[in-house]
């Protein structure tokens, strides 16, 4: 059964406010760190590598339900580490905060112990409806999506839409991974927006390309976006209270297109009509990254709402995958003045999520990939 849709909106606006509320009092009771300090959170695992008949777990992504349920999925590897094999796509949740989490189900598999890859998790919440639609891929080739009206318990068939937002000529695809949005402003307000990647051939290479699909109907139907410059790849997507949205992206420029000037850092593009096309590259020295998945969130912000907090987390590092930090921008991501260390060690892929309580939520793999672990906590911004 679906939930009136008044009814919902309001609960989700509710929710958001409350969020947004609690925020200004828990960033204003936290010290940013210093780059050389001590991480101070603490983490809980919430899938262990070798456990529930699993040789690895990987590629976090965390959503927060109409309700204030925490969702964490990511994909469960048999075999063994690689980035294909037999893998399924699981998931974990949590009701009160991530104190505590239910066992682990398993949304999607296929083919039993057949090596087929579901992959790629990247769910987003339709607040108008509270329906989580949850896309992902299989075998980096076909797109799926699936959804739930009743807090992730219960999930519909999937339902192929490849045709519907991958070209012909296109080889590789995944989407996300992450989480995808809702606009809130606008001409496109209540679209759905997936930010993804795929592959091209070109001089007999594979080159990655970002690129977006979107749904205008709540879910029914999927369109295909625009596409971003080459060398970009894996990528998440933020919208600013002005409607411009900002699409973060995993960059390889400094490898594969040859500009060792444009390496080590994320690169960015902007969208003004939704996602249906995207501006031209910008780098960001400032957020460096060691070629690496990466998170971004934005919210209102607490002190002053008519603009936007972005929230940024990755590896801090040009060359390994560690040191996982998040950032926080008040100006559309022009600078980045609040930093904080989450962990000193090995991290890598991450998820980011504004909680109930105001607090940061954040999914992320650490100890060289044997944990997806869970913390929250707050981050100071600066302004009155």
């Amino acid at each position: 059964m679906i939930p009136c849709t008044a009814t919902v909106l309001l609960q989700a606006t509710s929710r958001l406010l409350l969020s947004a509320s609690l925020l200004a009092i828990s960033f204003g009771a936290c010290q940013t760190l210093a780059a050389d300090e001590k991480a101070d959170c603490v983490a809980t695992d919430v899938f262990i590598s070798g456990e529930e008949g699993y040789h690895t777990f990987r590629i976090p992504s965390l959503i927060v339900t109409a309700k204030g349920t925490l969702l964490a999925f990511c994909e469960a590897r048999k075999s063994g580490g690689a980035d294909d094999g037999d893998i399924d796509l699981v998931l974990r949740s949590s009701t009160d905060g991530g104190k505590a989490w239910q066992p682990m189900r398993v949304v999607h598999e296929e083919g039993g112990t057949a090596s087929i890859t579901i992959g790629n998790p990247c769910p987003v919440l339709d607040q108008s409806t509270g329906t989580i639609w949850l896309t992902f891929c299989r075998n980096n080739e076909d797109v799926l999506v699936m959804s739930s009206d009743d807090d992730g318990l219960a999930w519909t068939m999937p339902r192929k839409i490849t045709a519907d937002v991958k070209e012909p000529n296109w080889g590789w695809y995944a989407t996300g991974p992450g989480v995808g949005i809702q606009l809130k402003h606008g001409l496109h307000e209540g679209r759905l927006v997936i930010p993804c990647d795929h592959g091209q051939t070109t001089e007999g290479k594979r080159v990655m390309y970002s690129h977006a699909f979107f749904s205008d109907d709540h879910g029914q139907t999927w369109k295909l976006g625009g596409t971003v410059a080459p060398h970009t790849d894996e990528c998440q997507v933020a919208e600013l209270a002005d409607g411009e949205l900002q699409m973060n992206m995993r960059n390889y420029w400094g490898r594969d297109g040859m500009r060792p000037d444009r390496g080590g850092m994320r690169a960015i593009a902007r969208s003004r009509d939704g996602g249906e096309t995207w501006s031209s590259l910008e780098f960001d020295k400032t957020l460096i990254e060691p070629l690496c998945q990466a998170s971004l969130i934005g919210f209102p912000n607490p002190r002053q709402p008519a603009s936007t907090v972005l929230l940024f987390s990755n590896p801090a590092s040009r060359d390994t995958r560690h040191k996982l930090t998040v950032r926080a921008s008040l100006d559309g991501g022009k600078s980045w003045p609040v930093t904080r260390l989450i962990d000193h060690g090995s991290a890598a892929y991450s998820c980011l999520a504004l909680m109930p309580n105001g607090h940061i939520g954040l999914l992320y793999e650490r100890d060289d990939y044997r944990r997806v672990a869970f913390t929250d906590f707050a981050i100071e911004i600066p302004g009155k």
